[in-house]
């Protein structure tokens, strides 16, 4: 799969929001949206502008593109419940993001990686796929 690979910088300035768990992204010098009008006054958002928002620092949150996130939206729109909760415990059971819930990994993205390269087992086989979706009983090991 794919992953963003632009600057992250402006990503976090643009959504004010830092995305990304690097220290470097946590606290901006210019604490205003990047371009030439960025430091100029902000316009409200729109309704529709705050759910863009919201959307954007979670998709760089745990680092899926847009065809992805809408595939997980879909899977919790399916069950029963409240559609929000429901797509962040999917999120949050991706197995890169549980190896950097561990402590395994400083970041997600170092999480992403240490899986790509095939360090964990779960349920004794080898996964190097960052999106596996684990079930309650899965146990994970480091190799």
């Amino acid at each position: 799969m794919a992953r963003f690979k632009g600057p992250r910088g402006k990503v976090c300035r643009r959504l004010d929001y830092p995305c990304f768990e690097s220290p470097k992204f946590t606290r901006m010098e210019n604490n205003y949206p990047p371009g030439e009008h960025g430091p100029s006054s902000h316009r409200r958002l729109s309704d529709y502008g705050i759910q863009m928002r919201e959307k954007q620092r979670i998709k760089y949150t745990y680092g899926i593109l847009e065809r992805q996130f809408r595939n997980y939206f879909k899977k919790a729109d399916l069950k029963e419940g409240i559609t929000g909760h429901i797509l962040i415990q999917i999120l949050e059971s991706r197995l890169d993001n549980v190896v950097y819930r561990m402590g395994f990994a400083p970041t997600r993205r170092a999480a992403r990686q240490l899986v790509t390269h095939g360090h964990f087992l779960v349920n004794n086989r080898k996964v190097n796929i960052p999106s596996f979706l684990l079930k309650n009983d899965s146990e994970i090991k480091v190799r």
